[in-house]
């Protein structure tokens, strides 16, 4: 039977007829396939005009806060709306989709910005749920990154979130660059060896944290109920997948090699893994450590060059005012993590970490737990607003002012990481405070009841009201006219 036989009996005869040529180029054929262009009709002109209109999306959701001026830049609680728009105030317009709904609640000051966002930012978030998870063996655990891929703006931090099963390690190996750690839960023990062949091993806890130089050799194992772990390393392009590994160390020089090295038979490697462990499960720890305390000539690491400190067992500074609370370490307690420098702040609803920027560092930032948002701003009249919640990763470049508000109903915890020999900021509060009145007054026009009122000492967190939604413009605020 023909082609166009086998059409007619399928009653296709027009489709067939309409079916162009076939072309030859060289010795390959093409044929496009019908019916995938229009025709010219419908080419643009003055007489096409819509038979029907669309009309509005259907069931907009507004939100407390969302019809005041945009000038007051109130959170907008989106995540309890099906269908947020982008409006504050007389700003902005409907958005009738497609979108993803989910992101845009949790991101309302990205969705809606107030109206004090200005110019371009670089990204100062990362969800690290949205990284790359890449799993260990046999259920041993997992370990996901945030670098320069993820975030351009950090150049001089990157961060992993890591995760131990009991019993499982982070196999022994060591880093190209300085690694900084914070246990988020469970239990874990180290272990390292220096450049001077001294050693040390320890138990950390959740809230404690570590720090090994670039090349030490150094082994994590989990204890019985496993551990997450933070790891913060001084290199914005660091990446988990670059490790320098045991397993792969033997696995890449000749067997000759190692046994002339260590004075063994080649026998001795008859039993080495295919490919590299990284994350794997094995011998549980004896639960008396000394029996892991391993020495040398040389002895033990000096107790004030130790690598691990038990920040789990510092007690919080509480601010006055019952905003929240503060500790810090840095080299001044903890002095072998030369530039490292962290807080872990707690803000309570309705307060927030004041206005402040680090002199001579960026800050890196993790969410453990509540919702969030700061403003960034960087000169000379840039700035941007962004939300954040549990897992969040910030960066904040250096000398940008930000702050950290505390949006929602439980406390926010997060972590304050810096490149810095001393944990320090400057804060925009006792800034003004310290400055002669009359400057403040002629600059900022501020009233002489509200310069008289300002802090000359640093805050750290400043209580707001629980519910900063309340504000409007007939809200009677000091300061407000």
């Amino acid at each position: 039977m023909s082609f166009a036989r086998a059409f007619l009996s399928c009653g296709l005869l027009s489709l067939a007829v309409a079916l162009p040529a076939p072309q030859r180029s060289g010795s390959a054929q093409s044929l496009d396939p019908p019916l995938l262009r229009g025709s010219s009709s419908l080419l643009g002109s003055g007489d096409h005009y819509l038979q029907t209109r669309p009309g509005k999306p259907s069931n907009p959701d507004t939100v407390t806060g969302q019809e005041e001026d945009a000038e007051l830049g109130l959170y907008l609680d989106f995540k309890s709306v099906q269908n947020p728009q982008p409006q504050r105030g007389s700003r902005g317009g409907d958005d009738p989709g497609p979108r993803n709904y989910n992101y845009d609640r949790i991101n309302s000051d990205i969705f809606a910005p107030p109206s004090s966002d200005s110019g371009s930012v670089p990204d100062a978030k990362w969800p690290m749920g949205l990284s790359h998870n890449r799993l260990g063996l046999n259920g041993a655990g997992w370990a996901r990154n945030q670098n320069q891929d993820q975030l351009p703006a950090a150049t001089a931090m990157a961060g992993v979130d890591m995760r131990l099963s009991p019993g499982a390690y982070r196999e022994l190996h060591w880093h190209m660059a300085n690694e900084w750690s914070f246990v988020i839960n469970g239990s874990v023990r180290v272990q390292a060896v220096n450049e001077e062949g001294q050693t040390m091993v320890d138990d950390l806890n959740a809230g404690d944290v570590w720090f090994f130089p670039a090349g030490v050799p150094h082994s994590l194992q989990a204890l019985d109920d496993g551990v997450e772990f933070l790891l913060v390393f001084d290199d914005g392009e660091f990446s988990e997948e670059n490790t320098f590994l045991a397993s792969e160390l033997f696995l890449r020089n000749p067997r000759s090699v190692l046994s002339k090295n260590l004075n063994v038979d080649l026998s001795a490697f008859d039993n080495l893994a295919d490919d590299q462990l990284w994350i794997f499960n094995g011998t549980a720890a004896p639960a008396n450590i000394q029996k892991q305390n391993i020495t040398g000539a040389a002895g033990v690491i000096p107790r004030d060059r130790s690598y691990t400190y038990h920040f789990s067992e510092q007690e919080p500074f509480e601010v006055p005012g019952g905003g929240g609370n503060v500790k810090i370490v840095d080299p001044l307690t903890f002095p072998i993590a030369e530039k490292f420098s962290a807080a872990l702040v707690t803000v309570r609803p309705g307060a927030m970490r004041e206005i402040h920027w680090h002199i001579n560092s960026d800050e890196w930032n993790f969410f453990l737990q509540g919702m969030a948002r700061t403003t960034v701003f960087i000169a000379p009249e840039s700035s941007r607003t962004f939300d954040y919640s549990a897992g969040d990763v910030g960066y904040i470049p250096q000398s940008s002012s930000h702050y950290i508000e505390n949006v929602g109903n439980e406390d926010v915890i997060f972590l304050e990481v810096l490149q810095a020999s001393k944990f320090t900021d400057i804060s925009v509060g006792q800034w003004l405070g310290l400055t002669p009145p009359q400057i403040v007054k002629d600059t900022l026009r501020l009233p002489d009841s509200v310069i008289a009122n300002l802090s000359k000492e640093k805050q750290y967190i400043v209580q707001g009201r629980d519910n900063a939604t309340t504000y409007s413009k007939n809200t009677n605020v000091v300061g407000w006219d």
